[in-house]
């Protein structure tokens, strides 16, 4: 994570009520935006050392207090004392990234302590390191699958009324989902949804999400070419795939009704380029159709990109920012432009869509 021209640090933000923001409407064009009681963030840097790509929040010593967990340390809230899980490793990153690209939290074999789960370099295995309920060392580690591919996998509620689940596709050639076996610390089981050889499966492929495209009720598997089709029946595969216009390269893509006309739209953001973008859906004579709109140019790397109602009043809004240095110093477009982290709140206006930028 980079925060700031010239320092690599992990960080994390306390949000207030105070200041203004700048607006974007749909079509991308600044607004002046200002009001008392807007949301503002303090930002508290808790390692001035590159850890990780991922972070996840997850009370780790179940003490009540929520902790932060990247790659092979843990930061004990509230004052943030760090942990080993795994030996500490130290990585350039102006030259090469981290071993671990998205971290999430889950109690993965049911004994009541979050674990950590880890998506390292793109193509490489997918693993969780099991909590030792306090016990110090090192956390044991399991693989759960020897290939994750695409610079995005989901951890997600595919499945419905049931804990989110892993999607990735694996050896450069299938999507798939997983869950535990019957014992955890075994290899995950591989739910195969798509054919041989499909679209966003490569080791570097940009762009996947989860989410219900045609309003069924069952979520879907999307990638920047398409979407395949959850079944009556999910663990049954391969998924029908219905194929759209190619996105640009992405990072996660997120399903939402953005304009509030009962169709899921999708949104997506550019993660070695410049753009943040919603797919409005329209209904075409084989199925969903997406029409791009933009939402902001202003910035380039969006490596990662998130929904959450900051502001509480019942419509999800856009959150990402700049991924410093995503391919080093030189590589990308801007790479040195300062780093940003933006939210970026929806307003609906009779059927008008309308972005402010905070």
């Amino acid at each position: 994570m980079r925060v700031g021209r010239g320092t690599f640090a992990m960080a994390v933000v306390v949000c207030g009520m105070i200041g203004a923001g700048m607006g974007v409407s749909a079509l991308g064009h600044p607004q002046s935006h200002s009001k008392r009681g807007d949301i503002m963030f303090k930002k508290v840097v808790i390692d001035t050392e590159f850890r990780s790509e991922g972070v996840a929040v997850a009370d780790v010593n179940r003490d009540g207090k929520m902790d932060i967990l990247a790659g092979n340390i843990w930061y004990e809230a509230p004052n943030w004392v760090p942990h080993e899980i795994e030996p500490v490793q130290k990585f350039d990153p102006a030259h090469g990234y981290s071993n671990c690209f998205l971290c999430f939290a889950a109690d993965v074999n049911g004994d009541g302590w979050p674990d950590e789960i880890v998506i390292g370099f793109p193509g490489d295995k997918a693993v969780w390191r099991e909590n030792p309920k306090g016990a110090p060392g090192p956390w044991k580690e399991h693989v759960i699958w020897r290939s994750a591919c695409n610079e995005s996998p989901a951890f997600a509620p595919l499945l419905r009324r049931h804990k989110p689940v892993l999607v990735f596709p694996f050896d450069e050639s299938q999507m798939a989902w997983y869950e535990p076996s019957a014992d955890p610390t075994a290899e995950f089981q591989c739910h195969v949804i798509s054919e041989p050889k499909a679209p966003g499966c490569a080791r570097f492929s940009h762009g996947m999400g989860v989410g219900d495209v045609n309003g069924d009720g069952r979520p879907d598997v999307i990638c920047t070419a398409g979407w395949w089709e959850q079944p009556k029946d999910p663990r049954q595969g391969p998924w029908p795939f219905h194929p759209f216009k190619q996105m640009p390269d992405c990072a996660q893509i997120a399903v939402y009704d953005v304009n509030g006309d009962g169709l899921p739209d999708l949104i997506s953001s550019s993660a070695h380029n410049i753009g943040i973008w919603w797919w409005e859906q329209k209904k075409g004579p084989d199925g969903p159709e997406f029409v791009q709109h933009l939402i902001d140019d202003s910035f380039s790397q969006s490596h990662s990109l998130v929904l959450a109602d900051i502001n509480g009043d019942g419509v999800m809004d856009v959150v990402t920012g700049k991924r410093f240095w995503a391919h080093g110093p030189d590589g990308d477009v801007q790479p040195n432009a300062p780093a940003v982290l933006n939210w970026y709140e929806l307003r609906r206006d009779h059927g008008q869509v309308h972005w402010i930028k905070h």
